[in-house]
């Protein structure tokens, strides 16, 4: 037994070490955020990382020469195997995504009075960021009408995110004046179809859908309107993602027109999940 002990020591600081190494290399290399982080940002993780390898062989006893042989089988197996370092990332990835939705609490799932369609008490809520001059954004639009028709117990909530001009901008405020009159999504997919969202598209919608033209036209002009618009564009920064279309099902935070079996796979896990 006593001589097993040292063993265990040491066995379990090679396992550290070997970890400490691998996060540093994911620092370097692939840590996860929604912009680019430079390698000087990267450094305070992996000297983190290297002192907590100095603190683990310190407590095992092992001596300099067992700690640099230990070092090198763990860089051996990396590079052997380098699969497990973007494993590992996605482990690490996952977490952080769940922070920042975490962050972003229960708001994030609310909609913007009538920006929402599918099942009201559906057990997976889909909340999408759209832009209405994103071509995957209207690629999109038939995957995510397929996916409401085929699954009846899903909540989509809409949110209007112009990133791309300002044009974009005016849609999303008359996208806003649809919902208040509980014609959202009849205005979304008319827009979508008709193209480019220009001036004469948005007015084109806003017939097509039925709209009170002159009651729309004061909601879009409204403080509540830009608020709203204001709103989201934070979420954005605080949840952490870089464009449209954005879909967050449950858990997890998908980027692109991604069709219509990623969705649904998306949410059979979501589902899973509870």
């Amino acid at each position: 037994m006593n001589e097993q002990a040292p063993t265990r020591r040491i066995i379990i600081a090679a396992i550290i070490t070997g970890l400490a190494i691998l996060l540093a290399l994911a620092a370097y290399i692939f840590w996860p955020s929604a912009v680019t982080v430079r390698p000087s940002d990267a450094a305070p993780v992996a000297e983190d990382a290297a002192k907590s390898a100095d603190e683990a062989v310190a407590a095992a006893g092992m001596s300099p020469a067992n700690r640099k042989a230990t070092e090198a089988l763990v860089k051996a197996y990396i590079l052997e195997n380098p699969e497990i370092i973007t494993d590992a990332v996605a482990i690490l990835q996952q977490r952080e995504i769940a922070q920042r939705l975490s962050a972003a609490g229960n708001e994030i799932t609310k909609p913007f009075p009538g920006a929402e369609a599918g099942n009201p008490k559906g057990d997976v809520t889909i909340v999408e960021f759209t832009d209405y001059n994103c071509g995957f954004c209207r690629a999109s639009v038939p995957d995510v009408q397929r996916l409401l028709k085929s699954d009846g117990n899903i909540r989509l909530v809409y949110r209007e995110l112009p990133i791309l001009s300002q044009s974009s901008r005016d849609a999303a405020l008359w996208a806003l004046a649809a919902a208040r009159q509980d014609k959202h999504k009849a205005f979304h997919d008319a827009l979508f179809a008709g193209g480019r969202a220009d001036a004469a598209n948005i007015a084109a919608a806003a017939r097509k859908a039925g709209l009170d033209i002159a009651a729309a036209r004061a909601f879009a002009a409204s403080p509540q309107a830009s608020q709203e618009i204001e709103r989201n564009l934070a979420f954005m920064q605080q949840i952490g993602f870089n464009g449209t279309p954005t879909f967050i099902i449950g858990d997890q935070i998908l980027e692109g027109a991604l069709g219509y079996e990623a969705l649904k796979r998306a949410v059979e896990k979501a589902r899973q999940k509870g």
